[in-house]
């Protein structure tokens, strides 16, 4: 697989998309103000990277969700709040991402997403808890489980940015049409009304749920010194998660797996799809791929509620096996 066809495909998915960065003790914003969700706690990493989650409610076995690229832990609330009445769903921003702080050296190397996810698993003692990551939350936590195998019971990735080659690529911004983007993001607007009116007309924002676009809005920008609301994180963040996309092992490694994984896709997408995916399968010892008809890489940030389902209809059947 050409590494540029890849990212061009994200990047046509992915056009406009940014990352929030930690609380910064900025005021609150005036007309129209941010509505940000409040952390249910922090937790440290071996690295020292301060790490927030949020404890979205719902009873049942733990399900951690990891986001992607320059979303941040709320935006995946909207799909929680519909699978609740099985799991108790715990997100997390990742680090460079939401109220999360930035890794040593501005090192966006994706295996400090991993560390991430198990900073959360082991500070609230999950055992045995169920995942799902959406793109880069996706690689995320096939990265954790390839890290101590057993820590999931069961994994559901939407299109896991995982290249499908053995050996990892070099980190470069050169070539990279998902880095270029990220260095001419818009950084500022005059309100949370006047972001959500311009992100609902562009592309993909303007597919997203309405719910998911204000959980964006709110939780991956802050008030701003001067007036207005800016992102929470520096573009130079950004191209830097980008440059490090295709430069991690979890493809290598996926032998590694011992939980059942659910891989989805979307029909329309240009990135991750069925031919992708199915590669993955082969080197798992456990999977299902899904593809839904009608949505591009953005499908669980489009339509929440057929996601939750799935998510639903798949994994919890493992919650029903005796001894899971």
């Amino acid at each position: 697989m050409d590494p540029q066809t890849a990212l061009g495909g994200l990047c046509r998915a992915a056009a406009g998309s940014v990352a929030g960065m930690p609380e910064t003790g900025l005021p609150v914003a005036p007309d129209g103000s941010l509505q940000p969700m409040t952390p249910a706690g922090r937790v440290t990493t071996p690295d020292g990277v301060g790490v927030a989650y949020y404890d979205l409610g719902g009873d049942g076995p733990p399900l951690v969700l990891a986001h992607a690229t320059g979303f941040c832990g709320p935006a995946l609330g909207p799909m929680a709040a519909l699978v609740r009445a099985r799991f108790h769903c715990i997100a997390l921003d990742e680090r460079g991402h939401g109220a999360s702080g930035p890794p040593p050296g501005g090192n966006f190397d994706w295996h400090g997403f991993a560390l991430d996810v198990l900073a959360v698993v082991d500070h609230l003692g999950l055992e045995g808890p169920f995942g799902f990551g959406h793109s880069c939350g996706g690689a995320a936590l096939l990265l954790a489980e390839e890290a101590r195998p057993g820590t999931f019971a069961g994994l559901y990735c939407f299109e896991p940015v995982v290249y499908p080659g053995d050996e990892p690529l070099t980190p470069t911004t050169e070539g990279n049409p998902l880095a270029a983007g990220a260095l001419r993001r818009r950084e500022e607007f005059g309100s949370r009304r006047e972001a959500i009116a311009n992100f609902s007309g562009k592309a993909p924002f303007n597919r997203l749920h309405p719910d998911v676009l204000a959980a964006y809005v709110d939780n991956g920008f802050a008030p701003a010194q001067g007036g207005g609301i800016r992102l929470r994180c520096r573009r130079e963040d950004e191209a830097q998660v980008f440059a490090h996309a295709l430069s991690h092992d979890a493809y290598a490694l996926l032998g590694k797996v011992r939980c059942p994984v659910i891989l989805a896709c979307g029909a329309l997408t240009d990135g991750f799809g069925p031919d992708i995916l199915e590669s993955f399968t082969r080197r798992l010892a456990a999977s299902t791929m899904v593809v839904f008809p009608g949505m591009g890489h953005f499908g669980p940030l489009e339509d929440p509620a057929a996601v939750a389902a799935s998510v639903q209809d798949l994994l919890v059947p493992v919650t029903d096996t005796p001894g899971a």
